[in-house]
């Protein structure tokens, strides 16, 4: 049975809705999109529509209002759904949402950003790490593992219009680049890269960039890992960057599952 599965960054879903996010997804019927920054708690969110487009919906808010957060939905009820990893630091920011399918394992995440300064920087250090030694654990006990969002990291000169000029900014540090190289050897394949080694496809462009995304000027920072065992069943990898609901384009995976 082949899924699709959505990553999308929203940058707030509100806003996003009155830029016809809600129009764009009953157009395309994805079997299950994982929005990250929706920047909301449920009760903020007109879900009636999602009602009546038929999707099952489950929120991880940040504790600060506005801030951050999660939501998954998806056509099928999920089996199980558990907010969070267990570590309040990264719990009470809203930054993973783990749903059930039958025996798959789908975590959608929203990784820290570095970019306000040194003290954040260090935090997300900490996230990586943190969520290396979990991701792992949970591995252990659900083999089937797909974990997509914004990874806030641009892996290798490919994934990223200007290299050398952002050499020194959070996002394409080595250290972070480091954990990319480590997160992907470790069990863990990138879809897109699966499927497109050469293609040069980008996730989010700066809105401080006069016409970044005309000019093709971005950074591919929202990824779809799935566990090396599922890579043979990647049917389908890319960009739709002609959704213009956010900063970010929504990320399209179809596998057969």
């Amino acid at each position: 049975m082949t899924t699709s599965i959505i990553s999308y960054n929203v940058n707030g879903i509100r806003a996003a809705q009155k830029k016809g996010f809600f129009d764009w997804m009953d157009k395309n019927q994805f079997d299950i999109l994982c929005i990250q920054e929706t920047k909301a708690h449920k009760e903020q969110v007109e879900t009636a529509v999602l009602d009546h487009l038929g999707y099952h919906h489950h929120w991880h808010s940040a504790e600060k209002k506005g801030y951050s957060s999660v939501a998954t939905f998806s056509k099928r009820q999920p089996d199980n759904v558990i907010i969070g990893c267990g570590i309040e630091k990264y719990d009470r920011e809203g930054r993973i949402l783990r749903t059930d399918f039958g025996d798959l394992t789908l975590l959608n995440c929203y990784f820290p950003s570095g970019t306000s300064g040194e003290e954040r920087q260090n935090f997300k250090y900490e996230f990586l790490e943190d969520f290396f030694r979990w991701a792992h654990e949970l591995k252990k006990e659900r083999p089937n593992l797909i974990i997509v969002g914004d990874y806030n990291i641009a892996h290798t000169e490919k994934d990223i219009h200007n290299p050398k000029g952002n050499k020194k900014n959070s996002g394409f540090l080595p250290k972070e680049r480091e954990w990319m190289t480590k997160w992907l050897e470790s069990g863990f394949t990138d879809a897109f890269r699966f499927l497109n080694p050469e293609e040069i496809e980008y996730s989010w462009w700066s809105y401080r960039a006069k016409n970044a995304r005309a000019e093709k000027k971005g950074w591919r920072i929202d990824y779809q890992s799935v566990t090396d065992n599922l890579k043979d069943k990647i049917l389908e990898s890319r960009h739709l960057i002609d959704a213009v609901h956010s900063d970010h384009c929504p990320v399209l995976l179809k596998i057969d599952l």
